[in-house]
């Protein structure tokens, strides 16, 4: 791209000293060299195209994020790996083009690109700026995640207090029928099958505002040193009778060597008791529910994997919604609830599933509990000596 002085320079060409022209060319080259380095030194992408969208420059920011290198794109059409723009529109005077890319090659992250030609009057190029927006929309996603966390919140409030009070009063009229179908002796026996059903009906009805308020509401872990394995071993011990009831087959795939670590007991084996449910529900004909346990220096990794029906990947996009389930009995809450605990720990979940295949549910928990300190003067922000 010719600039004011370049013109200027060329009309006065004839009358330079070669030696002015040494010195010139040097000049020019010395900033070109500042510029490219400069570019090389931005961690957004920058990608430089002549008028028929072919790439002329790009930037090593630009390289990784797509997973290239500056030689294989050199050179080549744009239009060939971004179908979607209309490029017909770019080459118009003023046309500028901001868009929001998912990438999944080399690893998944979201991107925006801004477009614009870089001259107005008369498009000579188009200069393409990339910035890596994945914690931003993580970021976002939290917050709103949050938002609507608190709106549940208050809503749940509203519905036990409510709710409450009424089931209390018809427990309490529902014991009274009872001891007087009691007094009535064979003749009441009709009736009870049906106190019965009404009985159990409010038990549910109870049980789900209980998960509900214990799904969203916020709860400090009281953090102690356990041992996952022994919780683990614990937690499928309770569960046996439902484990053998559904027929499925629990192998257990743990390091003999899984350190203790910060967790509240309770609350975790309460993640567990969820996760082993849902799998044996997903595997009504039986099946086998594999969990492994690995760890590392920082981390200890758990997974659950059942041989199941899978989760299709409508049903997938709705996991964590509460009341969202597959099953006409469920509440799903249960996800809700693993997730919370989890994240109450410092870790994380990730779930992989396939309509047909089965399910893997992994767990992330830190080793130890992540605190806050401050760095000394001079200290660098990026070591990897820190202690945690």
């Amino acid at each position: 791209m010719r600039s004011a002085f370049l013109d200027k320079l060329l009309k006065r060409m004839d009358r330079l000293e070669p030696g002015e022209v040494q010195s010139v060319m040097l000049e020019l080259m010395k900033e070109k060299g500042f510029l490219e380095k400069t570019f090389q030194a931005l961690q957004e992408g920058v990608i430089l195209l002549d008028p028929e969208a072919r790439v002329t420059y790009v930037n090593q920011a630009a390289c990784q994020f797509f997973g290239l290198h500056a030689e294989q794109v050199i050179g080549q059409k744009l239009t060939q790996g971004m179908r979607g723009l209309d490029w017909g529109e770019l080459l118009k005077p003023g046309a500028v083009v901001s868009r929001d890319l998912e990438i999944f090659y080399p690893e998944n992250r979201y991107l925006n690109f801004y477009i614009t030609s870089i001259d107005d009057e008369q498009p000579m190029g188009f200069v393409m700026l990339i910035r890596d927006v994945t914690e931003t929309r993580k970021r976002t996603e939290a917050q709103i995640e949050s938002e609507r966390l608190n709106a549940f919140t208050l809503l749940a409030a509203g519905v036990a207090h409510e709710l409450g009070n009424p089931l209390n009063s018809l427990t309490i009229h529902l014991q009274l029928i009872e001891r007087r179908l009691k007094k009535m002796g064979k003749s009441g026996e009709q009736l009870r099958e049906h106190l019965d059903v009404a009985s159990a009906e409010i038990k549910r009805m109870d049980g789900i505002i209980s998960q509900f308020l214990a799904a969203i509401r916020p709860t400090q872990p009281q953090m102690r040193r356990a041992s996952v394995a022994e919780l683990l071993q614990e937690s499928l011990r309770f569960l046996q009778p439902e484990i053998g009831q559904a027929k499925v087959k629990v192998r257990l795939d743990l390091r003999p060597d899984l350190p203790p670590m910060p967790l509240d007991a309770g609350q975790m084996k309460q993640a567990f008791y969820n996760l082993i449910r849902n799998a044996c529900q997903a595997m009504p004909e039986g099946g086998t529910l594999t969990i492994h346990g690995s760890f590392t220096d920082f981390e200890v990794r758990l997974s659950f994997e059942d041989t199941g029906r899978g989760i299709s990947p409508e049903q997938m996009g709705r996991l964590f919604q509460p009341f969202s389930t597959t099953r006409p009995t469920g509440t799903g809450l249960g996800l809700l609830i693993v997730r919370r605990i989890i994240r109450e720990h410092g870790g994380e979940i990730d779930i992989e599933s396939r309509a047909g295949l089965g399910t893997k549910v992994s767990l992330w928990l830190p080793l130890v509990e992540r605190k806050v300190r401050l760095l000394e003067p001079g200290e660098s922000r990026t070591g990897t000596d820190c202690p945690p």
